[in-house]
């Protein structure tokens, strides 16, 4: 079972990657990537720290010019080779993903690596596709068009529930569309991070156009996002740590991108295919072990199906099976630590007060002890208003209330602050209509939870964030657009001086 990467030989020049090369970190302070399966310690590496960062943002400067400049189909034809290399490399990234998150090898072999080299993918072809207004005459005098031209230097901030992924949907668009950019990836898992920035590498992309600092938040992002040569900076991450990004990089008035936390209510109605949803529900709420803003974390059912979803869900659960991640049987990993375990696991604890848990809810013991293992946990009869109802708890925790009319249920489903995803499931036309209308959130699923497509686009508003991943729309995040305007007549004194110099 055991076919992990040689991380000691893979990263033995360090787990910084800046100008194309590896190199250990300045900061003084060393961290180790866990296998949250078993304690067990992949890599111990140096962090990255202020010179590391500005070496990183120095390499994505120099390299601005030429990458910048390049045709769109110069840059398209690299993101092509980049998507071929990262297939070539798909079963090294999906042990890896695993190892260091804990992933179930089925997850990162089926999801995460394919959708990273499909995602490279659509933006080879994106990449041609940077288009401005046709040119045109707005006033009679002049001809107008639109240039839509790269910001420059690009600090992102990734989380560590989809390393892989939050990678490519960082580096792609930006560097799609011109820029080049400094990655921070969280210091628990970097290394598919690191991977990626050296596929780029081999697939001919230039050296700085895509760096990876690996350091912590407080230091190596703080002052990525506050850095003076950073044009924009993006974020995913928690609503919380979003807060004091935007204070940081609004000093600098950085252009901002945020994909914040998620809340993501699951309205089942009256009609709805109760097998479907139940199934939906129990898949929504524990993908990726639950770590997933998009996870279906809150189901709302109206009362003719309530009891029949709750025995339903209950059932589903108690056959998900956990084990190692690299064993094709597991269904459910571990956590990605033991303290976001712990943290789960206080959010149930404390809901014990108030409501009931049907199903889970307690740390196992006996063989998964060792690991940062969570049993799939079901909850009712929790108040509307109540933390487990309300707070993003990030792991395989769902919570099911009931509810009368539809006006109710749409009411309730917008009742949090965030507002990122969510799903409908109804065999009413009408219905499905309403609930994709009045529901506030970036992406409303019906009769499904979690799909996603890199032709669409991600993100929320609210205390989600604002912005999108993914899809031709990300461009509007990565390019800023120029207004550029012709004379069209050679008249030395046009008439418009008048409102300078009168009627001389």
């Amino acid at each position: 079972m055991d076919q992990r990467l040689d991380t000691a030989e893979e990263f033995a020049g360090g787990a910084q990657y800046i100008g194309g090369r590896l190199r250990p970190g300045t900061s003084g302070r060393e961290h180790a990537v866990v296998d949250p399966a078993d304690g067990r310690e992949i890599l111990r590496y140096e962090l990255a720290g202020a010179a590391d960062v500005d070496a990183a943002v120095a390499a994505a400067r120099r390299a601005l010019p030429g990458w910048s400049g390049a045709t769109p189909g110069e840059r398209s034809a690299a993101l092509h080779r980049f998507a071929q290399v990262l297939a070539g490399r798909a079963g090294d990234l999906a042990r890896t993903e695993s190892a260091q998150c804990g992933k179930p090898i089925r997850l990162t072999t089926e999801f995460d690596v394919p959708g990273t080299v499909d995602n490279t993918a659509f933006f080879a072809g994106a990449a041609r596709h940077l288009e401005g207004r046709s040119a045109g005459e707005y006033s009679g005098d002049h001809t107008s068009y639109v240039r839509r031209e790269p910001i420059g230097v690009v600090g992102s901030v990734a989380p560590w529930n989809y390393p892989l992924q939050m990678a490519a949907w960082k580096v792609l668009p930006a560097v799609a569309a011109g820029n080049t950019i400094v990655l921070k990836p969280a210091e628990l898992t970097p290394l598919t991070s690191l991977m990626f920035a050296r596929a780029a590498t081999e697939a001919g992309i230039p050296d700085g156009v895509v760096n990876v600092v690996s350091g912590a938040g407080p230091e190596a992002g703080e002052h990525l996002v506050g850095h003076p040569g950073v044009a924009m900076t993006s974020f995913t991450g928690s609503t919380a740590v979003g807060r004091r990004v935007a204070e940081i990089a609004t000093a600098t008035v950085k252009r901002l991108h945020l994909e914040l936390g998620g809340k993501a209510p699951f309205v089942v109605f009256d009609d709805a295919d109760l097998d479907a949803a139940v199934h939906g529900a129990v898949a929504g709420a524990l993908i990726n072990t639950g770590q997933d803003c998009t996870a279906a974390t809150r189901a709302y059912v109206q009362r003719p199906l309530y009891d029949a979803f709750v025995t339903g869900v209950a059932e589903l659960m108690t056959t998900v099976r956990l084990g190692h991640p690299l064993d094709p049987a597991t269904d459910l990993g571990p956590l990605v630590s033991t303290a976001q375990r712990d943290r789960v696991a206080g959010f149930v604890d404390r809901a014990r007060g108030y409501a009931t848990v049907v199903t889970g809810g307690h740390v196992p013991q006996g063989e998964w002890a060792k690991g940062a293992y969570y049993p799939p946990t079901l909850i009712v009869g929790a108040p509307q208003d109540s933390e487990i109802v309300q707070a993003e708890i990030f792991g395989p925790v769902l919570a099911v209330l009931p509810f009368d009319s539809d006006d109710e249920g749409l009411a309730l489903a917008n009742d949090t602050p965030y507002g990122l995803a969510a799903s409908a499931w109804t065999r009413d036309v009408y219905r499905a209509g309403r609930a994709t209308r009045e529901i506030a959130a970036g992406c409303v699923w019906i009769n499904d939870h979690i799909p996603i497509v890199s032709e669409m686009p991600h993100g929320g508003h609210g205390a989600s964030g604002y912005g999108k991943d993914m899809s031709a729309y990300s461009f509007e995040e990565y390019t800023q657009v120029k207004h550029v305007m012709y004379d069209n007549t050679g008249v030395a004194r046009k008439d418009w001086h008048r409102t300078v110099f009168g009627a001389r």
